[in-house]
């Protein structure tokens, strides 16, 4: 059975970085250091621990987040490996979440890339101290200068140089260590280095960069800096102590160098994870959603924060969890805070990859897993009884693109919407609706690769087969100038028949208008319409011509053409409707005949009335380097986009611009093409705009003839 380690002893670190900075590989080193693996795996061989996932070998990158764990020198480490792709944004998000140390592996080529910049933000805003680690230093087309550079420019002087390479590109095989002022020199296959003095060639530089690291660390406690005054230097542990205090302020960045690939590095890192990073009970405590801090205390009552929860074939629901207090085992029976249900662990591991390994408590700070939880999912806390505590949950971002499903079998339709809820309880990026606007059902993701994993998974695992088709728009109708109508409707059927009058003004409903002089109004109803904008209904009827009874009958019917307006049969808004005049039978009246009259009225107004069309438009805006924006800027304007500026945000370029939704289907596939993968963008509704009357006629065409099909 594994040991359990105190939270003095646990390290909790995030794998980080932009697709091909090699996390991965990163990962797949630091279980061979530690002896967990015997044998290295690799992306071409699809043989790592981490991207075990069917599809993660087919495409050759990570999908999921990954838990991991390793035993080196009386400490143990738990890794999370996470996907490069921002498509896969929730798994990136809550594994920054449940990590007490990031590090972001930056490729030593490109430096700071976009995908760097888009994590990062997350990264700051959990406030999790930070490590950046320059892989893949033995690549011919490596720049440690350049990418070191790239990242004081970007992230500012906490950017704290711990090593420098002493030849890299392909002849790399030594770092000088700034901390320890050592040579670390690696055989050429790679594994346990030499631990050599420095080069005197080298003292020098080395001298001169340890001062400084000197100086960072003091930096950070009054009582060092006392020390440093008087001594003029500190020796390694008082330099660990204020690193480390350093990085849980976010004022150090300490910077590795490595080729991950070539086992050279990795386990250099590792060791100062383990006496510098800081543990669970040195990092900021976690806080509730009425503002409440839970600190890591093993001897609190239980709490658990769910980051994670899959299915896995032939295995079930497998939940992944953070110990945020107290300690876990397997008899434990501990209540949902968001559902109230019961839950009992049965089982506890330590996950390494697809790999289990039981254990029979786990304790604050540590990360586990357990199967066939029934009511617990992926953002959700559990805690012991009588100890009601929830856990603020992560806030994930909006979906930036979707796509409607279709069943290829009638009998899998109603199986395809509970298994996409399935999806959404482990995935929350992934959203799920029915649109009875569009009578289609919608999944919204943040890219098409997120989407396609989406699709994958309803084939491959559910053996359910969809077509995914470009969702159709919710477009707005409304109108331009008022116009006049009456509609009489009358039906005889033998007994009792059906009649009524209706003569109504519609006008178009701008905020703040004054009420109708022309007309006496007796009652007036404003209402917020469900999708969006305003209905103003005056009752404006004198004399009695229409019995007050059947006023709400005529509203009734106004805003079911409404639901369904004339134009396109979208929905309309922003307009109001005066009721001035019209006629009633005193037996043949009833509520059904002036819904009729109603309804029939106000279309015949409307349509008299210019309609105008509207169409969502959406504030987009994309990060992309310099030397593609052209390319972008042109693809845009194709998309009929507005450009409203441009800015700067560090070394990359942001075009922000407002565009038609009916524009950004497949944006994301196109905008990764354009930019070589090194472009992202994000998407948020602004408003409903006029559509030119060439494109309305034209859309009115072609949604009446999808009707009629």
């Amino acid at each position: 059975m594994m040991k359990v380690y105190d939270n003095k002893h646990l390290k909790n670190i995030v794998l980080l970085g932009a697709p091909k900075a090699g996390k991965t590989m990163l990962a797949e080193d630091m279980l061979y250091e530690a002896g967990i693996v015997h044998r290295r795996g690799s992306i071409e061989g699809k043989n790592t621990v981490s991207d075990y996932h069917e599809i993660e070998q087919e495409r050759g990158n990570s999908v999921f987040a990954s838990t991991l764990h390793t035993e080196w020198h009386d400490y143990k480490i738990n890794i999370i490996d996470t996907p490069g792709f921002d498509d896969f944004i929730g798994e990136i998000i809550s594994s920054v979440r449940v990590a007490d140390t990031c590090v972001m592996i930056v490729n030593a080529q490109h430096g700071v890339e976009v995908g760097t910049e888009l994590i990062w933000n997350y990264v700051d805003q959990f406030q999790k101290p930070t490590i950046f680690a320059i892989n893949q230093i033995d690549h011919p087309k490596a720049d440690f200068d350049t990418a070191l550079h790239s990242l004081r420019e970007r992230f500012g002087n906490a950017v704290t140089q711990m090593q420098y390479p002493v030849n890299q590109g392909e002849g790399f095989n030594a770092i000088i260590d700034l901390l320890r002022m050592v040579m670390y020199k690696f055989p050429p296959e790679g594994g346990k280095p030499q631990k050599l003095p420095i080069p005197d060639n080298e003292k020098e530089k080395a001298n001169a960069l340890h001062n400084a690291l000197v100086e960072k660390a003091a930096e950070n406690d009054e009582q060092l800096m006392e020390k440093y005054f008087a001594k003029g230097t500190l020796d390694e542990d008082e330099m660990r102590e204020g690193l480390k205090l350093g990085m849980i302020h976010h004022d150090v960045f300490p910077v590795f160098v490595m080729s991950a690939k070539r086992n050279m590095g990795s386990g250099r890192m590792m060791g100062f994870i383990d006496n510098v990073a800081p543990a669970p009970c040195e990092a900021i405590p976690e806080k509730t959603v009425d503002g409440k801090e839970v600190k890591y205390d093993p001897a609190a009552p239980a709490v658990l924060f769910v980051f994670k929860s899959h299915i896995e074939p032939n295995l079930g629901k497998l939940t992944f969890f953070k110990v945020i207090s107290g300690e876990v085992t397997t008899s434990s029976e501990l209540i949902n805070s968001q559902t109230g249900a019961s839950e009992r662990i049965h089982q506890l591991f330590i996950m390494d990859g697809k790999s289990r390994t039981p254990v029979d408590r786990l304790i604050a700070g540590d990360i586990g897993a357990t199967l066939k939880l029934k009511d617990t999912f992926t953002n959700q806390t559990l805690h012991a009884k009588g100890f009601d505590v929830t856990i603020n949950p992560i806030e994930f971002p909006e979906p930036r693109i979707r796509t409607a499903v279709i069943a290829l079998s009638k009998n899998d339709d109603e199986k395809i919407g509970e298994v996409l809820q399935k999806i959404h309880q482990e995935d929350p990026t992934i959203e799920v609706a029915y649109s009875r606007e569009l009578r289609q059902l919608i999944i919204s993701g943040q890219g098409e690769l997120h989407l396609a994993v989406c699709k994958w998974f309803l084939e491959n695992v559910y053996k359910l087969h969809v077509n995914f088709e470009s969702p159709r728009i919710s477009y707005r109708e409304t109108i331009r100038k008022a116009a006049t109508a009456s509609y009489r409707h009358k039906k005889q059927s033998g007994g009792a028949g059906q009649f009524g009058e209706v003569h109504l003004k519609v006008e178009p409903f701008i905020e703040g208008m004054p009420d109708p002089a022309e007309y006496s109004v007796r009652g007036k109803e404003v209402i917020d319409l469900e999708w969006g904008g305003k209905l103003v209904f005056y009752n404006c009827i004198v004399g009695g011509v229409i019995d007050a009874r059947f006023i709400p009958s005529i509203l009734k019917g106004v805003m079911e053409k409404m639901e369904e307006g004339p134009i396109t049969g979208s929905y309309v808004r922003d307009v109001r409707v005066m009721v001035y005049d019209g006629k009633m039978h005193p037996v043949d009246s009833n509520d059904i005949s002036f819904k009729i009259a109603g309804m029939m009225a106000f279309r015949e107004a409307f349509l008299k009335a210019e309609p105008q069309l509207l169409e969502p438009i959406y504030d987009v805006e994309v990060m992309l380097p310099e030397e593609v924006m052209g390319e972008v800027m042109g693809d845009l304007q194709t998309r009929r986009a507005l450009i409203m500026g441009m800015d700067n945000r560090g070394n990359y370029q942001v075009i922000k611009a407002r565009v038609p939704l009916a524009e950004l289907d497949k944006y994301s596939t196109a905008l990764r093409s354009l930019s070589q993968g090194r472009a992202r963008f994000t998407q948020r509704f602004s408003d409903f705009v006029p559509v030119s009357f060439e494109l309305q006629q034209k859309l009115a065409k072609s949604l009446q003839v999808l009707e009629e099909v």
